[in-house]
């Protein structure tokens, strides 16, 4: 289920739960699948097969679904990457807003819905995370992203970073940035510098950024972690070295690739301490509910 809910996030780009040939055509899972039979090692399919990664999904979800019932609430979301996301962006998420949750049950995501988010999440330089966050940021639904919209969510982010007792980044700061890294076809040509976009911004007229802007920025999703994830925000504003030079090294891994490394092996040291802390790897109590 999750290897074909990974298809249909990153193919089925209409959304419909139904693959056409036009859309295979244009996707690689046919190069996937021919890998996947040449390679007898299936973690080293990254693209859909992984089982890394399958481990590292599944593994998400069963840390969040405290009462295992395979569904998670707001609450629930709200803890996820160490309470990394707002309850603004939580609250586009489960108004369902990018995406209608298939799970049936009244303010409630089950996995598919998970899967969907946590691919969104990890790896914002892809077209369907693009997609996904634009449409949580799009308030009122009219495909264009406002001063007023960007300011809305990056205020939560500004009050926790004063709770926290870190020096606020003021948005006006932020919106410059923002302006820099996207290069807005409106701006491009109508504005020569960020104090002119600002000045606009205020009155005179409204810039404003597309989907086809994001689409064109290698550093679109370094603008969804400024509005709304405080993690992957202060991250970017120190630009981690150790990040840096991982990227350097591994070029043609996706963000979600790096992501799902660093997880399994978290995720493999901490199961290596709990056998230890049993005492033996071999013994099992099978009246504990584990996700195998």
């Amino acid at each position: 289920e999750t290897v074909i809910y990974r298809i249909y996030y990153y193919i089925n780009r209409s959304q419909n739960g139904r693959l056409t040939l036009r859309e295979l055509k244009r996707g690689n899972l046919i190069d996937a699948m021919l890998h996947a039979d040449e390679e007898e090692d299936i973690n080293k399919v990254l693209r859909y097969f992984s089982y890394e990664h399958f481990y590292v999904i599944y593994c998400k979800f069963w840390e969040l679904d405290t009462d295992h019932d395979f569904l998670i609430d707001k609450e629930n979301l709200i803890r996820y990457g160490n309470h990394a996301l707002t309850y603004r962006i939580v609250d586009r998420i489960f108004s369902q807003v990018p995406r209608k949750f298939t799970s049936k049950v009244e303010g409630k995501m089950g996995y598919e819905d998970f899967v969907y988010f946590i691919l969104a999440e990890e790896d914002k330089s892809s077209e369907p995370s693009l997609e996904y966050w634009f449409k949580c940021i799009d308030l009122d639904g009219n495909g264009i992203l406002t001063r007023n919209e960007m300011q809305f969510f990056y205020e939560e982010q500004l009050h926790r970073m004063e709770c926290m007792a870190q020096e606020p980044v003021l948005f006006e700061d932020i919106l410059c940035q923002i302006i820099d890294m996207i290069k807005p076809e409106l701006v491009n040509s109508n504005l020569e510098n960020c104090a002119g976009i600002v000045q606009l911004s205020r009155g005179q007229a409204e810039s404003y950024i597309t989907l086809r802007d994001l689409k064109g920025s290698k550093l679109s999703g370094s603008v969804f972690n400024i509005l709304f994830n405080l993690n992957k925000f202060m991250a970017f504003e120190t630009r981690d070295p150790f990040l840096i030079r991982q990227e350097r090294e591994n070029p043609t891994l996706t963000e979600w690739d790096r992501f799902a490394h660093r997880e399994y092996i978290r995720l493999s040291m901490e199961d290596d301490v709990e056998d230890a802390s049993n005492g033996s790897a071999e013994v099992w109590d099978e009246s504990l509910e584990a996700p195998f």
